[in-house]
């Protein structure tokens, strides 16, 4: 590193440690190429690096007690720093990061995780028509960052294409214009990113703050949003699709909700998707029934009337806890006596249990044989 230095004098600013977290992220860029195929590491120059790492104690200080304060950086001064921390500790490295223009420092705290919940139990129906449904019938809509700002970012797109755009092959450089221009686009689709995290962490810790158990269907977003085959006629649908789907932010939400129960002791569960069907279930009877994407409202035989989605999250929320899509004795009653025998519908399971319960009736015993096995 000392003769390093000598070559390359403008990295004098900076401690060892930083440089040497530096060299560690591209040794592990070059590793993981070689080992995994995953892009060649490409060159970024001094003018466009996004930033480094302070990975011990050494050249940076915080103070502060997680309440404003100020970041102490060495060779640059105090740096004032705003808002408060959900919990605050014994602060361990610091990353200066460049965004857009902007920069940015990310600090890591150790501390006791303390996360408040409440004693509920619920289920989660994520989708593009409602973002979230729940089994108790609240809904809240899609946020559609994406799409409230698409006109605008469509026409700072085509402000950017009359400009002089670079060229590699053709030892083309970009224009200043165009520069800035991208600059405009890249500050528009940040501040999009943004408003779709804070909107994921608000209303996941509003969910956690009140349930304890949770529980949703286990999806393949990869998979879901995956463009469409080659030659495939409904190709701009597929698009669109996708597009609602990532604008929604599902995956993101899902991962929010997962590691935040956890954290306050509560319970995350995902079912089967496709062995349950939560949207073909009816929640109330079981009862299995095809439905197209453009059926909103569920309505089955047995009089039950619900939302698509919010139906779908009972039915899961019904797995979870009766190990069942309709409810019975399960996680929530165990080791109460029953007199409900949890229902399989359309196996030998169910024509055994009514046989015993007929026997049981001809001899005067009234009880299930659920109840005489706990019994027993």
């Amino acid at each position: 590193m000392p003769e390093f230095k000598k070559v390359w004098t403008e990295y004098k600013v900076l401690g060892s440690h930083a440089l040497q977290a530096t060299l560690k992220r591209v040794d592990f860029a070059y590793q993981r190429f070689f080992t995994q195929k995953i892009g060649y590491p490409k060159f970024k120059s001094i003018r466009h690096y996004s930033g480094w790492t302070y990975p011990c104690k050494a050249g940076w200080k915080t103070l502060t007690d997680g309440v404003n304060g100020c970041l102490e950086l060495s060779n640059l001064g105090k740096i004032q720093m705003r808002g408060s921390a959900r919990q605050w500790g014994n602060p361990s490295t610091c990353t200066i990061l460049n965004r857009n223009g902007k920069w940015y420092a990310s600090i890591t705290v150790n501390c006791e995780v303390v996360r408040i919940t409440g004693d509920g139990v619920i289920g989660l129906d994520f989708g593009v028509h409602h973002a979230v449904a729940m089994s108790d019938g609240e809904i809240i809509e899609a946020p559609k960052f994406l799409a409230k700002a698409a006109k605008e970012i469509k026409n700072a797109n085509k402000e950017k294409r009359r400009k002089r755009s670079p060229n590699r092959k053709k030892k083309i450089k970009a224009s200043n214009r165009y520069k800035k221009a991208q600059r405009k686009v890249s500050v528009m689709i940040r501040k999009v990113g943004r408003q779709r995290q804070d909107w994921v962490h608000q209303v996941s810790s509003n969910i956690v703050r009140s349930n304890s158990l949770i529980a949703t269907e286990k999806l393949n977003i990869k998979g879901m949003t995956h463009k469409a085959k080659k030659g495939s006629k409904r190709k701009a649908q597929k698009t669109g699709l996708n597009r609602n789907m990532l604008d929604v932010g599902i995956g993101m939400l899902k991962s929010a909700i997962d590691y935040k129960v956890n954290e306050a002791g509560g319970s995350y569960t995902e079912i089967p998707t496709q062995k349950v069907k939560p949207s073909q279930t009816c929640p109330m009877c079981g009862r299995v029934q095809k439905k197209e994407l453009s059926e909103r409202v569920h309505n089955c035989e047995c009089g039950c009337i619900e939302d698509r989605d919010v139906a779908a999250a009972k039915v899961m929320l019904n797995w979870v806890l009766y190990g069942s899509t309709v409810s019975g004795t399960g996680i929530v009653k165990r080791g109460e006596l029953s007199s409900t025998p949890i229902p399989t519908y359309g196996g030998l399971q169910q024509l055994g249990s009514k046989k015993r319960k007929k026997l049981s009736l001809l001899d005067g015993n009234l009880e299930t044989p659920s109840s005489r096995s706990r019994v027993g």
